[in-house]
């Protein structure tokens, strides 16, 4: 499947059955084939690619409230789940758009990882506060690494042996594109399970399956959508700024499956409709959302979602998974010694699936 915005984020059924033999360990040698590292390749490529847009374009976007929406569902899931000094692993982490998220959280250390070489660049840009005058300058009080690589393809264990264990994982509108093939998919879980510490969490937000399968049945022919966004199934397409790469919706049953291999139990899933309708009953998120712009009061303040941009975060879920047993109070998740204050371009890891 494929979607797009008019300008921004998007999904085939998955995973397909990897011919590798599965490895517990998640080793590389299972791994990939070289259609999957052509659409791994695909998906950095067009990340790279992608600029940074001005507060002024930002906000011009026509799906600039989905957007506002989405990081405050991001947010309201930090907030619940993240304490102060915790460890945090953040899986494809883009151009480092919740680092003030994790900020105000006052997180002790983050890593973050991403395919993507051009987003990798722009979240160290991000960290150092060094983005242009129109972007909002912050100096983070937390340590940080970043690591440019494919997290789904290399086994991690070995890459962030002194960093882990790690309280909290998270990935945000990524975690699909590991769904190529169920060793990828293994890949994925094999990672966060081996970096978390017993009792750890890892969020994410992805494509709701059940209401994309839904909308599929209702539409005519392979594709539906409306003024935001369009999804499309199995034909080549091209449109501005659309993600114009591969990806795969997740059964959330065969997703909860998988995961419970891992050592991970449910913690809750809701869609985006849901997520919404449960968290602003409590007035702390009410006060997130008024300050983020998300949704006006429809009298005074007109600036709220359209209805086809609420239509459009229908499309997604939040998903929160706990990893079994119980922390080792002994054992301390502070990495002040590790990670910098200031990251250089000599500092980013480049990792490959030879490592």
């Amino acid at each position: 499947m494929k979607r797009g915005y008019q300008e921004s984020p998007s999904t085939s059924f998955g995973p397909p059955q990897s011919k590798a033999r599965h490895d517990p360990q998640g080793d590389p040698l299972f791994l990939e084939d070289e259609s999957t590292k052509i659409f791994a390749r695909k998906v950095a490529d067009h990340y790279s690619a992608r600029s940074n847009q001005t507060l002024e374009e930002r906000e011009a976007s026509p799906i600039i409230h989905l957007k506002k929406l989405n990081n405050w569902i991001k947010s309201v899931l930090i907030q619940l789940y993240a304490r102060r000094g915790d460890a945090v692993l953040d899986l494809a982490c883009g151009k480092g758009g919740d680092l003030i998220k994790w900020d105000k959280a006052k997180i002790g250390y983050y890593v973050g990882i991403d395919i993507a070489e051009g987003s990798i660049k722009d979240c160290r840009t991000r960290y150092n506060g060094d983005a242009d005058h129109h972007q909002r300058r912050k100096k983070f009080s937390f340590p940080a690494r970043l690591i440019c690589g494919d997290c789904y393809e290399v086994r991690l264990d070995k890459v962030l042996a002194d960093d882990a264990p790690f309280d909290i994982c998270s990935c945000q509108f990524a975690l699909h594109y590991s769904w190529s093939t169920e060793a990828r998919a293994r890949q994925a879980l094999a990672n966060v399970s081996a970096l978390l510490r017993p009792g750890g969490i890892f969020i994410g937000t992805m494509p709701d399956a059940n209401v994309i399968i839904k909308k599929l049945r209702e539409a005519e022919g392979l594709a539906f959508g409306n003024s935001v966004y369009w999804v499309r199934f199995d034909e080549e397409f091209s449109e501005k700024d659309a993600v114009d790469c591969p990806e795969w919706i997740v059964p959330f049953h065969i997703f909860k499956s998988l995961a419970e291999e891992y050592d991970f139990e449910l913690v809750f899933a809701k869609n985006s409709h849901e997520f919404v309708h449960d968290y602003m009953k409590k007035v702390e998120f009410v006060e997130l959302m008024r300050r983020l712009g998300a949704l006006g009061d429809g009298n005074q303040d007109q600036s709220t979602l359209s209805a086809d941009e609420w239509e459009a975060a229908y499309l997604y879920m939040s998903f929160v998974l706990r990893k079994r047993g119980q922390p080792d109070k002994n054992q301390s998740s502070s990495r002040r010694d590790r990670g910098s204050m200031h990251i250089s371009e000599e500092d980013i890891m480049y990792i490959s699936s030879d490592y």
